[in-house]
């Protein structure tokens, strides 16, 4: 089974049409399911990005409650739900002084990094890093993860 940490830039397009969209749906929709490991950050984050569009007219307000519905009930069915505490923000920390990241694109590279350690311990193949940004991709791949950008397949 393939496993996945996405980030909130490539999360989004699962639920709102974007560069990328189509791919990022089809890599996650297909049968078995991959493993979709999330930060629980990202909750804000998708509120974030989603109320942004409602004040930009690109997402009526019906539309937005079909969306952030769809999306809480994928965090409670689908995604692999991390918290960011203890070795992730050791790990953060750790990256914000070796890269140049924002502080949610560390804790989501950390959580991606310290969920790519457990899985290696444990005999599982490595996780691909699935993100629409590309500082963040070069960190994660300087962090010796695989990586794709949604954005680079349309």
């Amino acid at each position: 089974m393939t496993t996945y940490y996405v980030d909130t830039s490539a999360l989004i397009k699962r639920y709102v049409d974007e560069v990328g969209s189509d791919w990022l749906r089809a890599t996650l929709n297909v049968q078995p399911p991959p493993s979709i490991i999330v930060v629980h950050l990202i909750i804000v984050e998708v509120t974030s990005a989603l109320t942004r569009r409602i004040r930009e007219d690109t997402l009526t307000p019906t539309d937005y409650i079909q969306v952030q519905n769809a999306f809480r009930a994928d965090c409670l069915n689908e995604y692999e739900m991390v918290t960011a505490v203890g070795d992730i923000i050791d790990q953060a920390n750790r990256l914000l002084e070796k890269h140049p990241l924002r502080a949610y694109d560390a804790i989501h590279l950390a959580a991606a990094v310290v969920a790519n350690q457990q899985l290696l311990a444990h005999g599982f193949a490595p996780l691909i890093f699935l993100s629409a940004d590309d500082r963040l991709n070069a960190a994660a791949a300087a962090e010796g993860l695989a990586v794709d950008n949604p954005n680079d397949h349309h």
